[in-house]
């Protein structure tokens, strides 16, 4: 729910284009100097936190800036992605590749972030509408049932190889510490009522 509804508040709060965002965002080192965001602006239901709020945490001189804010942003959207992925592997489900659809997915460092934190292959779509694309797919399996979603998804659903991003071999940031840290802290506020 949180996506690119708080990098758009983190971008127009700064008053960026998208490329000035995505500039300001690369002078930031990955981890944002640790500052963690959970972005939970309009509650969230992966975790299940309806009346849930936004938290920057590591604030300090040195992070309380635009670039800073904006890649906290950025990662702590991307960490509440991988929650969800998260909880999948945890259920066997172990993906080869993560297909983003939508406005950020045209951003080629948020691509890039993804694969890093996701520790997976990412790539777009060339069709740019991707969840009606999927409801169609679904709808086209269930009328023509010789083959099957991912049959009708393998032929229709076409990736841009070009804009694929694979994870860093060494990076030099542990998203997955960062992960675990969003985790621990969104699970601690809430148990206290303050999220």
């Amino acid at each position: 729910m949180n996506v690119t509804v708080a990098t758009e508040a983190a971008r127009k709060m700064f008053g960026w284009s998208h490329a000035q965002m995505e500039e300001a965002i690369k002078t930031v080192p990955a981890g944002a100097d640790g500052l963690l965001f959970l972005p939970y602006l309009q509650g969230e239901r992966t975790p299940n936190l309806p009346n849930g709020t936004g938290v920057f945490h590591g604030l300090t001189t040195r992070t309380m800036s635009p670039a800073h804010l904006a890649r906290a942003t950025m990662e702590g959207v991307t960490l509440g992605l991988a929650y969800g992925l998260q909880r999948m592997r945890t259920l066997g489900i172990t993906p080869t590749e993560i297909r983003l659809t939508g406005g950020g997915s045209k951003s080629a460092l948020w691509r890039q972030i993804c694969a890093d934190i996701f520790r997976c292959r990412v790539v777009t779509l060339a069709e740019p509408e991707g969840a009606a694309l999927g409801a169609a797919i679904q709808a086209l399996a269930c009328l023509e049932t010789k083959k099957s979603v991912n049959e009708w998804s393998t032929e229709i659903a076409q990736v841009i190889e070009s804009e694929a991003a694979d994870p860093i071999a060494k990076p030099d940031f542990d998203y997955t510490a960062a992960l675990e840290k969003q985790v621990s802290m969104t699970s601690a506020l809430a148990e206290r009522g303050m999220m």
